[in-house]
């Protein structure tokens, strides 16, 4: 190997998300519609001499180093699965790009692609569904991550169907700088109980996706919302700006916009910056899935 590999741990988007249960643990039941950005966190690994870590980027004061640490207890959970072969000193980079508890998988999604970037560094022999069983010890999301392509999710979010097609959507993500411990916003829903998902089409294009999503919700969006007034300020935003639907991301308080094209979103994003600039504010895309993407 001449260079570091280096990976994108892309946002995690929650375009629906359904509570529709409780276990006996505690843990609640979910549906959701999860979709991955082309933007996120960037990481890197290569062989050293010793194992480090170091972390830059806008959001690298909020990100924890030691056992709190993702990146590290992903790397430590390989270790402990695979034994010699994975014991080869590493050094990681991270660029935190994304905001910490924020509801687009920032930490999940950086503890997912460590493990398919050590995986393939230290050429273990993992299966996909390995890793997947491996992720879930450090987070209901993990296994999601793990997939990074359109997926709904069930159970506690172990529970994975990818979706054989899928439209490209343009989005711009906005958060208001406020975090959120998905515990909190867990802790302020007042009914576990609430309606299924509705079926979605294979086939659909992004009108038919979008109009799909308007019979769907975010059933955290109210709890987070009672902790956290400043999304509704996102999602007004977002209105404002020409979003044909915004809505917040998994537990917040990111909220995203679906626009109808790059340059729409493009525009959207340069006047909620320019409006709120210690906003987090991201114009990107979902890239589509065709039907012959066998991963």
């Amino acid at each position: 190997m001449t260079g570091p590999l280096t990976f994108i741990a892309p946002a995690k988007i929650n375009l629906a998300l359904h509570i529709v249960g409780r276990r006996s643990d505690g843990y609640h039941l979910i549906e959701s519609l999860a979709v991955f950005a082309e933007d996120g966190d960037h990481l890197s690994a290569e062989p050293a001499e010793a194992d480090d870590i170091t972390v830059a980027g806008r959001y690298a004061a909020q990100v924890p180093i030691g056992e709190a640490n993702l990146i590290i207890r992903a790397r430590d959970l390989l270790r402990e699965r695979f034994g010699a072969a994975a014991t080869q000193p590493v050094a990681l980079r991270l660029e935190k790009n994304l905001p910490v508890a924020s509801g687009i998988g920032g930490g999940s999604s950086d503890a997912a692609t460590t493990m398919r970037m050590l995986a393939r560094l230290w050429k273990l022999e993992a299966e996909d569904a390995e890793l997947a069983r491996l992720g879930l010890q450090l987070g209901a999301d993990v296994p999601m991550c793990l997939a990074a392509r359109p997926l709904l999710a069930r159970g506690i979010g172990e529970k994975i169907e990818p979706l054989k097609r899928f439209p490209a959507l343009f989005v711009v993500l906005v958060n208001p700088g406020v975090p959120l411990a998905t515990a909190h916003v867990f802790q302020a829903l007042s009914r576990a109980n609430n309606q299924t998902m509705p079926v979605i089409s294979a086939d659909g294009d992004a009108d038919a996706v979008i109009d799909w999503l308007s019979a769907t919700r975010n059933d955290l969006e109210e709890p987070a919302m009672s902790l956290a007034p400043e999304i509704a300020d996102a999602l007004q935003a977002l209105r404002d700006n020409g979003a044909i639907l915004a809505r917040m991301s998994g537990s917040g308080a990111t909220c995203f916009g679906i626009f109808r094209s790059k340059g729409e979103a493009e525009r959207a994003a340069a006047a909620i910056s320019d409006a709120a600039p210690a906003w987090f504010v991201s114009a990107t895309r979902i890239a589509p899935v065709e039907g012959n993407d066998g991963r």
